[in-house]
């Protein structure tokens, strides 16, 4: 079988598995969610067996330990796949849900029912828990799904597959609901990329590399964010043992993630108070600083950040640090640099606070916590599908409700155009 055909039949299984799919039951969607969960947990072992596999071919191609973090499983983060399953199915079901209603002056009732989108394509790399959250989601939305993971996590990926589909098919859900691309060629993605008409979304996770080329080929609508350039400010009235607290969270918590800060900014009333304590923490968890000449001055073994390092997402321990002269130079460097994804003030000053939540244009805009709390499950979304930078349908945390549409819906009783 050419790979335009198998492609082809994999996306059109999908939209028999959504069609099927819209007709199923919340009770029916919830009971396949915690067989999924259980079906995890109890195969566990296997998981770890094949996710050691992709391990071995992860350090042979040479990917980054960021990277390599990122596409481990172990038994916490097997658990924590199967919780999101098991948050999934106890959220509500948005499919059906008449958002809005209201009587026009001729008595005909129009409103809003969210429904499902379809078949949605999600084209990802290393890490194999998005192969769980992304079906939970688009499963309880009614949704089939068409995932196309990373090579350097098949083994993984076809585990967790098999234990979704199984159960799935046990609560009588049509297999097709959960479609796989189990080829690690690239051609794949092209063809799917080609299917307008059969797919109608596609959501790519992973470096801006992918989600250029994805948005760049597509002829289906694509939900993205190009990367995460995201920023911690240490305001003046900050309390600076809380900021020094989540600037590191923000920053070693998980580097190699998409909502890790890449810049921090000081302002330079408290730099010679903050930066030195920060530094030696930073250093001390091995990670690599790049600062501005003020930065410099205080951090001797910061190295010379560049303007093209203001524009980078490291994924990795590497932090740019500038000294600004107060919030408006702060600002004024997130709109010039952020990517739109999370950006946070630290500060006790209230006015202080809700200017920078008006003003700093990103999805996500925290006051006196970590940007790495950006995330579905941390924001009660339940397992997210992805976070979205775009301005059109969804932004930010991609949960239950932005995996659906609405559609018209009119009550009459004999009303005509006149």
């Amino acid at each position: 079988m050419d790979m335009k055909t198998y492609v082809l039949a994999k996306a059109k299984e999908a939209r028999d598995g959504a069609r099927s799919l819209a007709k199923a039951s919340t009770g029916k969607k919830n009971a396949a969610l915690i067989r999924m969960a259980d079906g995890i947990q109890k195969r566990e072992k296997e998981l770890l067996k094949e996710n050691a596999k992709d391990i071995v071919f992860a350090q042979k191609k040479g990917l980054s330990k960021a990277m390599i973090d990122r596409l481990t499983l172990n038994s916490k983060r097997i658990s924590e796949m199967a919780q999101g399953l098991r948050e999934v199915a106890a959220l509500s079901d948005p499919a059906g849900e008449i958002v809005r209603m209201w009587e026009r002056p001729n008595g005909m009732r129009v409103g809003r029912m969210r429904v499902p989108i379809g078949v949605i394509g999600i084209i990802y790399e290393s890490r194999p828990n998005v192969t769980a959250d992304a079906t939970s989601l688009c499963l309880k939305a009614g949704n089939a799904v068409v995932l196309r993971g990373g090579s350097e996590a098949i083994h993984s990926n076809k585990a967790i597959v098999k234990i979704l589909r199984a159960a799935a098919k046990a609560e009588g859900i049509h297999e097709g609901s959960i479609s796989f691309i189990d080829t690690p060629d690239r051609d794949a993605i092209m063809e799917l990329l080609k299917l307008e008409g059969i797919v109608d979304l596609i959501i790519p996770r992973g470096g801006e590399g992918l989600i250029r080329a994805v948005t760049e080929n597509a002829r289906i609508p694509v939900l993205k964010h190009y990367k995460g350039v995201c920023h911690v400010f240490v305001d003046r009235d900050a309390d600076l043992a809380m900021a020094a607290d989540i600037c590191f969270n923000a920053k070693v918590q998980r580097p190699g993630t998409c909502n890790a800060m890449e810049t921090l900014l000081v302002d330079k009333k408290i730099a010679k108070a903050f930066l030195p304590g920060m530094a030696d923490r930073f250093t001390k968890a091995g990670v690599k600083m790049k600062g501005c000449p003020e930065t410099r001055k205080i951090v001797a073994s910061a190295e010379i950040v560049t303007d093209a390092d203001y524009q980078s997402e490291y994924l990795d321990l590497v932090v740019n640090i500038r000294v600004v002269g107060d919030i408006d130079e702060a600002m004024d460097h997130i709109a010039a640099y952020s990517s739109a994804h999370t950006d946070t003030i630290v500060t006790k000053d209230y006015a202080k606070g809700m200017r920078f939540i008006r003003e700093v244009d990103s999805s996500a805009v925290l006051i006196n916590a970590s940007t790495r709390l950006n995330d579905g499950f941390q924001f009660g979304l339940g397992a997210e599908i992805g976070i979205s930078t775009d301005k059109i349908h969804a932004r930010g945390p991609m949960g239950l409700e932005e995996l659906t549409c609405t559609k018209f819906i009119v009550f009459g009783n004999g009303q005509l155009r006149e």
